[in-house]
């Protein structure tokens, strides 16, 4: 969001114009998709803004704007989370968890700017997006709307895909869901997180100063609480902290009905009256969907329990960002409808899908060497289109246009194999569901594996097992994938498994007796064609997980920075660690590392220092690497993780060749959050690694004076 005096001084003079009720309305936010005689009304009246419009319906809203009083015009929200997914023919890109994967900061800036152009083109000019939450438990049932679990990386891939929202005016960007939703009690979506403010200044908090750093316009406060405080009304997190500390100057804004929730499921308050001045007081600036908290807000002011000058305080931030869009432009530029589905956003999308795609196993069976004569592509997931898009598209989400349809070019699996390899003969056997059902057929995987050269094996979970409500207690592979598994084994025919799901799973069973795994997590429209692109070796993969798979249920959460415990964390049921880690992933090549420097071995936390490694592309591909970088305080006043990220780099190179990769390192990025929430970097002694992942790299002591 760009900040303006001028502006600031016709804000002034706006809200000295206006009445109360004028003003209140403007707080106020209505879904097309609810009662629409009330939607009717707000729309007469004014209200500031509307979610889940699309297009002429924006436009026509606009009109009518245009006609009141005041002539505010309203700002039109809508959850493009991967894409402008609710609109025919829009690009569907990968999830934000497929996504990250890529560990590529320019392609998910990118994929924020064509999914700007896109909702700018429908008409429409805020996005409930991106997701900074962190997967910490992955039974929590939005993990893949995150990037994943790790506070740094989230919070860099946040930044990018701000800029790509912002950057050119087109929309504005929310980071949600503030704060600590992903790490409720239970992993149970919406209740109490049970955390300190220390551990949300240090773990949760980063990414969200990130984000507010890029340029968000708007942030989204969460459904739950944080240690017993609905985060609705959490003044000190969203007036002391957010407002004031981080200097946060756009508008806040409630996730869905959390108004009225605060009154009937968390009860903290016992009506309308009472829970919109607490919501407001708090630091809240929008009301989404609970409509009876503007007329609550115009009797509060009214009757003097409510200052008028919240309202104003409010106020101020969403004009702030009304006019930073330029909505108050007469000619206000639109991009052309013809950039929703265009070439130039397929090509990104396709790029990203490509690099979102994980190698977990290979024994040396993949890239294939020539195409099959027979190939038997299995599963419930391999011609499965809502499995492979994920949350918030079509099939998920409250739309607004009953017959919406993905009109683009979608590529499951099935037709990925079958458009890659087109002299190869195909036998497709759904065999079961991601649940168990009576029509499952397992003896059929094992006829159509018997007649085939290789099988792909197409499994993961679907958008029952994902999304808002939908927390597990269970990670395992669902219904009856794994006795399909067990026939296929028994063809012994080579097998690539490929995981098309919201979160990591317990697939150790599958993982270690595949000849190959390929995680493409929901992989959006060109998903499956990548897929089928990577098994025939059209390119290297160069994906990396930016989330652990545990062995177990039980050892969840299991997540890789964790802290030291006094037994060492073992379970004696269950091998130690996760089955993959954060950052690791394989590729076609293979990469060395030597010569690691730093630019100094003693520094203070005012320096910066450059880390540098030569990496060599020792195989017979060129490839990427994603060449990261950890640290370690050795020793500390509060306990610290065993490792932590603190700086990446994706490049290319040659097979054959070296590259000597440089990444810089603040030192004040190695502060720690203090008891007293004071937070500087402590004097002593730091490890610094560099390498392919949390295990395998090269190390360098660090001194802090």
């Amino acid at each position: 969001m760009k900040y303006s005096i001028i502006n600031e001084r016709k804000i002034s003079k706006l809200i000295r114009e206006m009445t109360v009720e004028e003003k209140v309305l403007q707080l106020q936010q209505v879904a097309a998709n609810g009662d629409s005689e009330v939607f009717e009304s707000f729309i007469r009246r004014g209200a500031g803004s509307f979610l889940h419009v699309l297009s002429k319906d924006a436009d026509a809203i606009r009109e009518k704007a245009a006609q009141t009083r005041m002539k505010i015009p309203p700002i039109f929200g809508i959850d493009a989370i991967h894409g402008h997914a609710l609109v025919n023919g829009a690009v569907v890109f990968p999830s934000q968890l497929a996504a990250a994967c890529s560990w590529n900061r320019e392609l998910i800036r990118q994929m924020g700017k064509a999914t700007a152009e896109e909702v700018n083109a429908d008409g429409l000019d805020f996005v409930f997006s991106p997701v900074l939450c962190l997967a910490r438990d992955t039974r929590w049932g939005r993990v893949d709307e995150t990037f994943g679990e790790d506070p740094y990386l989230a919070g860099e891939l946040g930044a990018a895909i701000v800029h790509g929202y912002e950057d050119n005016g087109l929309v504005a960007a929310c980071l949600k869901h503030y704060i600590g939703y992903g790490e409720a009690t239970g992993a149970r979506d919406a209740y109490d997180t049970e955390v300190t403010e220390r551990k949300i200044r240090e773990v949760f908090l980063p990414p969200f100063v990130k984000g507010i750093k890029a340029g968000a316009s708007t942030v989204m406060t969460a459904y739950g609480s944080i240690d017993g405080v609905p985060m609705t009304v959490h003044r000190r997190l969203l007036s002391d902290v957010l407002k004031k500390e981080l200097g946060f100057k756009g508008f806040v804004i409630t996730d869905w009905d959390n108004v009225k929730s605060y009154i009937r499921k968390q009860r903290g308050a016992e009506n309308f009256s009472e829970a919109s001045k607490a919501t407001l007081e708090a630091g809240n600036d929008m009301a989404m969907v609970s409509t009876d908290f503007c007329d609550a807000v115009i009797a509060g002011v009214r009757s003097g329990a409510i200052s008028e000058k919240t309202v104003d305080h409010a106020l101020r931030r969403i004009l702030r960002v009304k006019f930073s869009l330029g909505l108050f432009d007469k000619n206000k530029k639109r991009l052309p409808r013809s950039v929703i589905g265009s070439k130039e956003h397929i090509e990104i999308n396709h790029r990203l899908a490509r690099e979102s795609l994980v190698l977990l196993e290979n024994d040396g069976i993949l890239p294939l060497k020539s195409a099959p004569k027979t190939i038997a592509v299995i599963g419930p997931n391999a011609d499965n289109i809502k499995a492979q898009y994920g949350d918030w598209t079509f099939f998920s989400h409250p739309d607004p246009h009953p017959d919406a349809v993905p009109t683009g070019d979608v590529y499951t699996v099935l037709r990925g194999i079958e458009t890659v390899f087109p002299d190869s003969g195909i036998i497709y056997k759904e065999c079961c569901g991601v649940h168990a059902s009576a029509e499952d057929d397992i003896k059929v995987a094992s006829v159509a594996a018997m007649m085939a050269d290789i099988v792909i094996f197409v499994c993961g979970d679907d958008l029952s097992l994902n999304g808002e409500t939908r927390d597990r207690a269970n990670l395992e592979l669902s219904g009856r994938q794994n006795e399909v598994f067990d026939a296929l084994k028994k063809s012994k025919k080579p097998i690539i498994t490929v995981l098309v799901n919201g979160k990591p799973l317990c697939i150790e069973k599958v993982a270690k007796g595949s000849n190959a795994v390929i995680e493409m997590f929901n992989g959006g429209d060109l998903g499956g064609l990548a897929v089928a692109e990577l098994i025939a070796g059209k390119f290297c993969p160069s994906g990396k997980l930016p989330i652990s798979f545990p062995r177990a249920s039980g050892q969840v959460p299991c997540y890789y920075n964790h802290l030291s415990g006094w037994h060492g964390g073992k379970y004696v049921d269950v091998n130690d660690g996760a089955l993959y880690s954060f950052g690791y992933g394989l590729s076609y090549t293979s990469f060395e590392y030597s010569d690691m420097k730093l630019s100094k071995g003693t520094a203070t936390a005012k320096d910066a220092i450059d880390v540098s490694v030569t990496v060599t592309n020792t195989g017979s591909y060129d490839g990427m690497e994603i060449v990261q970088l950890y640290y370690r305080d050795e020793i500390s006043s509060v306990m610290q993780p065993v490792i932590q990220l603190c700086g990446f780099e994706k490049v290319g190179i040659k097979a054959g060749k070296s590259k000597r990769v440089t990444i810089p390192l603040k030192i004040s990025d190695l502060a720690i959050v203090h008891p007293d929430l004071k937070t500087y970097v402590e004097p002593g002694k730091f490890t610094i690694y560099i390498g392919k992942n949390t295990e395998e790299n090269l190390s360098a002591p660090l001194t802090v004076i």
